[in-house]
């Protein structure tokens, strides 16, 4: 337990804590406004009653109905947005505050974090996450049965001989339509969780890595729900002779045309995320799936930009992202090594920009032009931005075609002079809460230790730097040669700063599956490779600046209202003397080409200045560190487990040596490793195959003492 001393909050620390409680106060009060929306959009009372009375108060020379979905659908988000911005600003002070003043406090027991499906096409699924999914599913349930009952109410038999057509070909017009509706909804939310650098997800406790299964949900129910309205239509144009509709792009209405031509976009790319396929042909999955662009944008063409607006805030939101993400990825980044593991695995080592900060488990995007000029993959930070201020290090396992191109290159005897790369990221927690534990069990599968790595180095900052009580480390670790467990070597960092980890609790249990006893020596041979320097190479950097947080409020707001009022002069000026809002003669389709147009200027023109007003602040930092020496690299001393020359008289190296516990030719059993660990709150983090993961999740739920179980996808 803490001392009470630790546990007393400083001024500055209640000032930052009553902000943030306000901004969660207003933020909520947003949020539950935003969604009891989308629970009266289909009933009668918002489109009879609401709407048209919102749209009598809004109709204007300058936005016309426009304005109305502008104000119900899009600004409320993104106000919501902008307040987790400032949120996470303080948020992030207020870490660096308690973490110089070791102040942590123990928190309730988290049950709503613990899973309840641990098998099946969902994965690992905790209870919050399935109350939120049957909630969602039910607003799309209740959605379809209003619309569908108001959209009955109204057919006849009159109304069907004026139509020349019977009552079921007037029903299944009608479910075709409402169908379309509910497919909507989801497409609304289906952009959220792929923004990497979201101020909402952090609000709520995600990170947008362990958020794209809900992306990969909303994908499935969209699709589905699209192409069954798409087969409705078709059915109904066949029955009824109407089959030209097909063809049909008018210049005011509906364009069907632009709706098939979104709707085999998105087959395509749905096609492409079949597992067998994803895993057998990924560069087919990952480039067919920037075809979501001409999904997008014929979708609009579709349905107009009126009733777009409903879907336009994650997808505004991912656009920013987006943006930022290719402005700091046109930069080359500085490779200063690269660690050559036996076991087919690379470090690899970074310059950083001492203003980088970063929390333990994030993750950073690697592109490399020589292996492939469009694909970026994802890789754990191992490096801490505390310990190791100069440098960001990430491990990368040989498994994929890239990551086999990408260590034959590395491991080729001929000499690399400089390897081009470029980064996104990184990305993670915006805090994290290890300290609130007693014990921390950390079950790792191959490379699936990474990011524990990144974790135990925390540790050891806040136990060297300021004394911290930290948890008792429990890491079990499971690999299948014996060549694998040099990944344990890269657990104690190389830094120049002096740490001293004999006081911290940690016990290793490393289990090799397959080898039945150590091998040769030569096989844990570590080749490192360093890079020479480029003039235009440039450290790793906050690609905002050190309040980048605040900066990227600032790009969304400032570019909403600058896309408001360029539209609002085009629609006083230009489309209302044409039209004067009557809708019928000014073209749909010019008039969504243009907002999207001004949507994406305004954001590439406010994220181009903001990055511009940095850009001076990071050359600064850039020069600098390029001034300063690379010292000669020293080998983690960690390996003289395995009998290979490494000098003895390093205290880390002797603590880490002690701590450890080698196991031949056997599986770790979680079930009695889990319930033999001793503590009044406990927390178990699994990463590794989706098999162990699984594993592990079984066994912690029946585990009582358990007080919060955090699965790393």
């Amino acid at each position: 337990m803490a001392d009470q001393e630790t546990l007393k909050k400083s001024p500055s620390q209640e000032k930052y804590g009553k902000v943030q409680s306000a901004i969660k106060i207003l933020f909520l009060v947003l949020f539950v406004g935003w969604i009891f929306i989308w629970i009266m959009v289909p009933t009668n009372i918002e489109r009879n009653k609401w709407l048209p009375q919102i749209r009598r108060e809004t109709n204007s020379t300058y936005y016309g109905i426009e304005g109305a979905s502008f104000l119900i659908y899009t600004s409320p988000f993104l106000l919501m947005a902008v307040l987790g911005c400032v949120y996470l600003h303080i948020a992030k002070k207020s870490n660096d505050s308690n973490m110089e003043s070791c102040n942590v406090s123990k928190l309730d027991v988290a049950i709503c974090k613990r899973p309840v499906l641990v098998k099946g096409p969902l994965g690992i699924v905790s209870g919050t996450e399935l109350a939120f999914l049957l909630m969602f599913i039910a607003l799309l349930i209740w959605s379809f049965a209003k619309l569908l009952h108001n959209g009955f109410v109204k057919i006849t038999p009159q109304l069907a001989a004026k139509d020349g057509q019977t009552i079921w070909q007037e029903k299944l017009d009608s479910v075709a339509l409402r169908i379309g509706l509910v497919g909507n909804i989801c497409l609304a939310f289906l952009f959220f969780p792929v923004a990497r650098g979201s101020s909402v997800l952090p609000f709520f406790g995600l990170t947008s890595e362990g958020s794209i299964k809900y992306h990969i949900w909303l994908g499935h129910i969209v699709m589905t729900l699209f192409t069954i309205h798409g087969l409705c239509y078709i059915i109904f144009w066949a029955v009824t002779n109407q089959i030209s509709q097909m063809l049909k792009w008018d210049k005011v209405g509906i364009s069907n045309l632009a709706g098939e031509i979104a709707l085999i976009f998105g087959l395509i790319m749905w096609i492409a995320t079949i597992p067998r396929i994803r895993r057998k042909f990924f560069e087919l999955f990952f480039y067919t799936h920037y075809l979501y662009i001409l999904f997008i944008v014929f979708f609009i063409f579709h349905v107009g930009i009126t009733y777009a607006c409903l879907m336009l805030p994650s997808f505004y939101l991912f656009l920013v992202d987006r943006y930022i993400r290719f402005l700091q990825s046109r930069h080359q980044v500085r490779l200063v090594s690269a660690r050559v593991l036996p076991c087919e695995a690379i470090e690899l080592n970074f310059s950083k920009d001492h203003g980088l900060t970063y929390n333990p488990t994030s993750v950073m995007f690697i592109n490399i032009p020589s292996i492939s000029k469009l694909q970026w993959h994802p890789f754990t930070v191992t490096s801490n931005s505390n310990l190791e201020p100069e440098k960001l290090s990430v491990v990368i396992k040989s498994g994929g075609t890239w990551t086999q191109n990408l260590y034959k290159i590395l491991s080729n005897d001929s000499a690399i002079d400089r390897l081009s790369v470029s980064v996104e990221g990184p990305y993670g927690p915006a805090s994290t809460d290890f300290l609130r534990h007693d014990t921390l069990v950390l079950i790792s599968g191959g490379s699936g230790i990474t990011p524990f790595i990144s974790i135990i180095r925390e540790l050891i900052f806040l136990k060297t730097t300021f004394k911290c009580k930290t948890p008792k480390v429990v890491l079990i670790c499971s690999f299948r040669t014996y060549s694998s467990l040099s990944m344990t070597d890269l657990i104690l960092p190389i830094s120049s700063t002096p740490y001293d980890i004999s006081n911290l609790e940690l016990q290793i249990e490393a289990y090799i599956t397959k080898d039945k006893e150590p091998q040769s020596n030569s096989h844990l041979h570590l080749q490192t490779k360093w890079f020479k320097t480029n003039p235009t190479d440039v450290p790793i950097y906050a690609i905002l600046g050190p309040n980048s947080w605040l900066w990227h409020g600032a790009i969304i707001s400032s570019s909403f209202i600058i896309f408001l009022i360029i539209i609002g002069i085009i629609g006083r000026y230009y489309i209302f003397p044409i039209d004067h809002n009557s809708y019928a003669i000014f073209s749909f389709p010019l008039r969504s080409f243009l907002h999207m147009l001004i949507i994406c200027g305004s954001i590439a023109m406010v994220a181009s200045a903001v990055v511009l007003l940095n850009k001076k602040y990071n050359a600064k930092e850039a020069k600098k560190i390029q001034n300063l020496e690379v010292s000669t690299p020293t080998v983690s001393p960690s390996s003289i487990i395995y009998n290979v020359d490494r000098e003895l008289e390093s205290l880390p190296c002797q603590s880490l040596i002690q701590a450890t516990n080698v196991h031949y030719g056997v599986r770790p059993d979680l079930r009695q490793i889990l319930f033999e660990v001793k503590g009044s709150s406990v927390n178990v983090l699994a990463s590794g195959p989706k098999k162990m993961r699984q594993e592990d999740m079984e066994v912690s739920t029946f585990r009582n003492e358990l007080t919060n179980l955090l699965p790393l996808i």
